[in-house]
């Protein structure tokens, strides 16, 4: 099985060589395609591509991984997935990987996450994904992150129907202290911002959450020692519950 590496942090992330490593490990094929530098926050983003020229692309030699190509695309997480998708690096990937983030991506973070857009582009073009995040700290735990990744990834091939996304959140501990792995739902938004306006700036800041997660949710499990597997279905129209007809041109509230 041929395996798209990819993150949102850049491709001298720490996280990256070790996903890319762990999924080496596991005797997969590999090829690393990553934005060039940081792109958190991106989402599933892919720029504007043709409209403005080429994309610069580098190739990158990483010695502890000899004979792994390594690209580096000036570029956010999902186009590094539309140019392994199309061939521009060889057959396409069979799955992709996206990771491993310092900081979870739980809740509606997955919206924001550029770690979670990657995989989310890959289902959208047919390609199961993995999106993998350990929790924050000065020197997270990458080993214990990338440990489940092998099976996530033959998880979300054997995901019936269209191609999904398999959202992995790993708490940072070492391995022997996660109490297990457990199917969660996505925590609702619980956050508190600031906003500041400056003379020719805005600053926006977190401040922290308002209650704590409800549970089973997947910031719950994880901040219980839990890893946690979010399968999401990528982009599904609710019902329209008659929208259309209540939706006419001229209309005003």
């Amino acid at each position: 099985m041929r395996v798209l590496v990819t993150n949102d942090d850049g491709v001298g992330a720490p996280g990256l060589q070790a996903l890319a490593e762990a999924v080496v490990a596991a005797g997969y094929d590999v090829i690393v395609i990553a934005p060039a530098g940081e792109c958190s926050g991106a989402g599933a983003s892919i720029g504007r591509l043709h409209r403005k020229g080429p994309i610069a692309c580098t190739k990158v030699d990483w010695p502890q991984l000899p004979g792994v190509p390594v690209y580096a695309l000036d570029a956010p997480p999902a186009a590094t997935v539309y140019a392994g998708a199309l061939g521009t690096f060889g057959p396409p990937p069979d799955a992709v990987a996206s990771g491993v983030n310092p900081g979870l991506n739980s809740g509606h973070l997955v919206l924001h996450s550029g770690t979670v857009g990657a995989a989310l582009t890959a289902a959208t073009l047919g390609i199961p994904g993995v999106a993998v995040s350990v929790a924050w700290s000065e020197h997270p735990h990458w080993a214990t992150a990338t440990a489940f990744v092998p099976a996530a990834l033959e998880f979300a091939r054997r995901c019936a129907g269209p191609a999904r996304t398999v959202s992995l959140n790993v708490p940072d501990r070492p391995l022997a202290e996660v109490r297990g792995v457990r199917s969660a739902t996505l925590a609702p938004f619980l956050e508190r911002w600031s906003a500041e306006a400056r003379a020719g700036e805005v600053l926006l800041e977190y401040t922290g959450r308002d209650e704590e997660p409800p549970p089973g949710s997947d910031l719950a499990l994880v901040l219980e020692g839990y890893a946690t597997v979010t399968v999401l279905d990528g982009i599904t129209p609710a019902a329209s519950d008659g929208a259309a007809p209540a939706i006419e041109a001229g209309t005003r509230i």
